[in-house]
């Protein structure tokens, strides 16, 4: 399960993303790219989040597809439990992901604290795509609210 993490992680180009938004912040410097590439634990965490909770809303639908096996599947099948467990153990490993981002907040970093609300609020978006269902996959419903009354809807201040 660990090693299924490590390699989906990676696969997800999530950290990547976080590094590559980097480039158009003014404050950008070779220091902080150095920072991104070497995984703190803020880009760590959030790819964590991203991770698991990509798979618990999209296992099902993977699954049908025939797709490749899921993290869920290997940790059903690694441990022999249901799938209501192996999900309660992943949210487990969300909530401890945010507590690690909430850490990294908390602690001084070698990089402005602009880059790293830039990793929470990666964190952020994805919670809101996958909280109990694929809003990502399925853009319609609450994904449709939220993005009309971003783009569409007057805004009064």
């Amino acid at each position: 399960m660990e090693e299924n993490m490590e390699v989906r992680g990676m696969s997800s180009a999530y950290p990547f993303l976080i590094t590559l938004s980097f480039l158009g912040m003014e404050d950008t410097t070779e220091e902080v790219l150095i920072w991104a590439t070497n995984e703190p634990i803020i880009i760590a965490a959030s790819t964590t989040i991203c991770r698991i909770m990509d798979d618990i809303v999209g296992d099902e639908f993977e699954q049908q597809r025939e797709h490749v096996v899921s993290s869920i599947y290997c940790y059903m099948k690694q441990h022999k439990v249901s799938r209501k467990c192996v999900v309660e153990e992943l949210q487990k490993l969300v909530e401890n992901a945010w507590k690690d981002i909430n850490d990294a907040c908390l602690a001084p970093t070698q990089v402005p604290i602009t880059f790293v609300m830039r990793a929470v609020n990666f964190a952020r978006m994805i919670d809101m795509h996958f909280k109990d269902e694929d809003n990502y996959t399925n853009a319609g419903g609450i994904m449709k609210d939220h993005i009309e009354s971003l783009l569409v809807k007057k805004m009064f201040v």
